[in-house]
């Protein structure tokens, strides 16, 4: 008769997290970092000096607001929609650009905003929504 040889088998009761654990944290590590810098909008830099300057103010963004009446305001002044593609036209494309519409307001309304930004160029474009 022959012997049966048992063998060894390690028997897992417990999952070992540590290296996972250590991957998360990497992860938390590079994506709150990343977030810093997208907050500011620019990495910090020490600029030069220059002598002859031109200081320049510019806001950091306009908005445009339309209502639930389909009314619309940029920067809080009621324009119709040539005129807001007026005051459009006269900002740069680099600008951004806030939208703000009601939510009882038409689509038509929104799409006609979003037609005349497209048309002049513009890229940034934030829509404000609520939670």
């Amino acid at each position: 008769m022959s012997k049966c040889k048992k063998k060894n088998f390690k028997r897992f009761d417990q999952i070992n997290v540590i290296p996972f654990i250590d991957i998360m944290l990497v992860l938390l590590v590079m994506v709150l970092t990343t977030a810093t810098f997208i907050k500011q909008g620019v990495i910090p830099v020490n600029l030069p000096h220059a002598k002859a300057t031109d200081k320049q103010e510019m806001k950091k963004e306009v908005t445009v607001y339309v209502n639930a009446k389909g009314e619309l305001f940029f920067d809080k002044t009621k324009v119709n929609l040539s005129e807001l593609e007026q005051k459009l036209s006269g900002i740069a494309k680099t600008q951004t650009v806030v939208l703000r519409s009601d939510k009882d307001s038409k689509f038509q309304d929104f799409v006609s905003v979003m037609d005349i930004l497209k048309k002049l160029g513009h890229e940034q474009l934030y829509i404000v929504t609520k939670k």
